[in-house]
């Protein structure tokens, strides 16, 4: 089974501590990052695609893709 996160947050350290840690799990980047601006909150907002596979499990959608 593959599967498919995007992982957002303000960029800021914490932002690439997240992705850092998908890595480190196994997870893979999936294309390249997207940033845009929130005028509200005054911040860019950063997103990353990732993508991991995971043999001999089935998909269901309550799967929690934070805990893999």
């Amino acid at each position: 089974m593959k599967l498919f996160r995007f992982i957002t947050g303000p960029d800021d350290s914490a932002f690439c501590h997240r992705v850092t840690a998908a890595l480190n799990k196994g997870w893979s980047l999936a294309g390249s990052p997207a940033l845009t601006f929130d005028p509200v909150r005054g911040v860019v907002i950063c997103g990353q695609p990732v993508t991991k596979e995971v043999e001999g499990v089935e998909y269901t959608p309550d799967i929690k893709l934070g805990e893999w």
